[in-house]
């Protein structure tokens, strides 16, 4: 089992990222562990670059310019929830002249 892709993609996140058990995992439907997975990677998406903002991440991206392609994700995930539970967002256009 050790060369499983299962349990290196399934199971070990499961029990290291949500501490569910052995016994919790087999007890588990398969599609309810790979929609826990999907959920655990979005919430992890969601806070991945939490107390930052766009003038930390341009000068963390000069030296890492990948960074500006995680940071965008980060956003583009905010704005998905934000748009789900209602929360609007306030578009200012002041200073545009």
């Amino acid at each position: 089992m050790t060369e499983s892709p299962d349990a290196v993609l399934i199971y070990v996140p499961l029990m290291k990222g949500l501490g569910m058990s052995w016994e919790e995992i087999k007890r588990t439907p398969r599609m309810e562990l790979e929609g826990l997975l999907g959920a655990m990677h979005e919430y992890d998406q969601f806070h991945a670059m939490d107390g930052y903002d766009a003038k930390d991440v341009g000068e963390m991206a000069k030296q890492k310019p990948e960074i500006r392609s995680h940071y965008n994700k980060y956003m583009e995930s905010r704005a998905k929830f934000e748009e789900m539970v209602g929360k609007k967002r306030q578009v200012s256009f002041s200073g545009i002249g």
